[in-house]
C-alpha cells in the first residue's frame, strides 16, 4: 500500500491529526468536488419545481424549446452523473483520512471506530437535511454506505481489487436492475401528489420517509459500493494527487468515460424531450442503460477534473482552480448551501418561484446558486476560515481528541 501525499513528512505517531492544511492538500481532488457541486445543483434544481403536470415518465410538461434543448442536454451529460462523482470522491476522502491515521500509529480498530462515528453524524445531518429543506439529500445514504465500506480501509490493494469486481458484478447483475425499477415506480421529477398536507408539513413527512428509505435502497441495491472502492484505489494509487504521473491513464479513462456518457444517456435524453416514447419496459432498460453508463461517465468526469487541474497547475490555488478548490475545501457547507438557497426560493413552502417555471429557468437558478457559493467560498478561503459544517463534523467525529 502507498503512502498518502497527504501525510506531513514527520507525523507524530500517534493523536489525532490535525485539519489537512491548504499546503498539503492536491488541488485535482478540490477541483473535483468544486466541478461537482455544480452538476448536483443542476441535477438536483427539478425536484424543487412544483405546480406543473408531468408525462408518463415524470417530466414536467407544458415546457418551451428552449426548455426542452435545455432538459436534453442535463439528461445527456449530467443527469444520474453527479453521484456516482460523488461516491468516488467519498471514497477518496476515506483513504486520505484512514490512510493519515495509519501513518500516526492508529490500530485499525482505531480508526474504523473513528471512521464508524463520522458515518453515524452523516447519517444524522443527511437526515435533518432531508426533513427541513430537500428530500432528495445524498449525504445519509453515503454516510450508510460508509459504515460498511470502512471495513476495506486497511485492505490490501489486492484484497480491494477483488471487492471491487465482486462489487460490479452484483451491480451489474443485480443492483442497478433493482435501481432502475425503484427510479421508474417512484418517478424523477419530485414528490407525489400534495396528500392534503400543508406544504411544509408535506415536505417535512417526505423527506422523513424518503431519508431512511432512500439509504436502505443504495445499501440494498449496492450502485456506489464499486465507486467508493474506486476513489479508495486511486487515493493509493496517486491518480488525483499526482496526475502528472498518470496522464495517459487519465486521458484514456476520460476520453472512453465521455463516449459511455453519451451513448448510454442518449435514449433518456430523447424521451425526455418527446423524441422517442417507448413502453414501460423499454423506459425502464433505458434508465438502467444511464445508470449503468453513470457509474463509468463518473470516473471519466473524476479523471477529466484531474487533468484539468494538471493543465492550470501553473495557476495553483488562484484564478478559477482557485474558486474552484475553494468550495471543494468546503464541499459539506457547499452542498448544505445549495439547499438553504433554493429550497426556500422555489418551493411552494417558500417564496415558491418554482411554479410553472420551466427546466432552462431552473437550471439558471442551479447554476446562480452554485455561483453564490463559490463567492462564498472563495471569502472564507481569503479570510482564512474553514467551512462551518466541515469544523461541526469533524469536533463531532473527533471529540475532544487532538493531534
Amino acid at each position: 500500500m502507498t503512502a498518502t501525499p497527504y501525510a506531513t513528512a514527520d507525523p507524530p505517531k500517534s493523536g489525532v491529526p490535525a485539519p489537512i492544511s491548504k499546503a498539503e492538500r492536491s488541488l485535482a481532488p478540490d477541483i473535483a468536488r468544486g466541478g461537482m457541486l455544480l452538476f448536483i445543483a443542476l441535477a438536483n434544481v427539478p425536484i424543487h419545481l412544483w405546480g406543473m403536470g408531468v408525462d408518463k415518465y415524470g417530466h414536467n410538461t407544458g415546457q418551451s424549446l428552449a426548455d426542452h434543448i435545455a432538459l436534453f442536454v442535463e439528461q445527456l451529460v449530467i443527469a444520474e452523473r453527479s453521484r456516482p462523482m460523488f461516491a468516488i470522491l467519498y471514497g477518496f476522502g476515506l483513504a486520505v483520512m484512514a490512510s493519515r491515521m495509519f501513518a500516526r500509529g492508529m490500530e485499525p480498530k482505531a480508526v474504523r471506530k473513528l471512521l464508524r462515528r463520522r458515518s453515524w453524524w452523516l447519517l444524522l445531518f443527511g437526515f435533518v437535511h432531508a426533513v427541513f429543506l430537500f428530500m432528495g439529500d445524498i449525504l445519509a445514504p453515503y454516510g450508510a454506505m460508509g459504515l460498511i465500506v470502512l471495513a476495506f480501509v486497511h485492505l490490501s490493494d489486492k484484497a480491494l481489487k477483488r471487492w471491487l469486481w465482486g462489487s460490479v458484478a452484483y451491480v451489474v447483475l443485480i443492483g442497478n436492475v433493482m435501481m432502475a425499477f425503484f427510479f421508474t415506480v417512484g418517478g424523477s421529477s419530485g414528490p407525489p401528489a400534495d396528500p392534503g398536507l400543508p406544504p411544509y408539513v408535506e415536505q417535512m413527512v417526505l423527506g422523513a420517509i424518503a431519508s431512511p428509505f432512500g439509504s436502505l435502497a443504495l445499501v440494498v441495491t449496492g450502485t456506489f459500493f464499486p465507486l467508493i472502492i474506486a476513489g479508495m484505489m486511486l487515493q493509493r494509487a496517486g491518480w488525483l494527487n499526482h496526475p502528472e504521473d498518470h496522464l495517459p491513464q487519465l486521458k484514456k479513462v476520460f476520453v472512453s468515460g465521455m463516449a459511455v456518457n453519451v451513448l448510454s444517456s442518449l435514449p433518456v435524453a430523447l424521451i425526455a424531450i418527446g423524441a422517442w416514447e417507448p413502453s414501460t419496459g423499454l423506459w425502464r432498460g433505458a434508465v438502467y442503460l444511464t445508470l449503468l453508463g453513470g457509474l463509468y461517465a463518473g470516473l471519466g468526469y473524476i479523471c477529466g477534473f484531474a487533468l484539468l487541474a494538471h493543465k492550470l497547475r501553473g495557476y495553483g490555488r488562484k484564478g478559477l482552480p482557485g474558486a474552484l478548490a475553494a468550495v471543494g475545501e468546503r464541499s459539506l457547507t457547499s452542498y448544505l448551501l445549495q439547499s438553504i438557497i433554493m429550497a426556500p426560493l422555489l418551493t411552494a413552502w417558500g417564496f415558491g418561484l418554482g411554479e410553472d417555471l420551466g427546466y432552462l429557468g431552473a437550471f439558471g437558478v442551479a447554476f446562480g446558486t452554485w455561483a453564490v457559493t463559490v463567492i462564498i467560498a472563495v471569502l472564507m478561503d481569503r479570510a482564512g476560515v474553514r467551512g462551518p459544517f466541515e469544523v461541526v463534523l469533524r469536533r463531532l467525529t473527533y471529540g475532544g481528541k487532538r493531534s
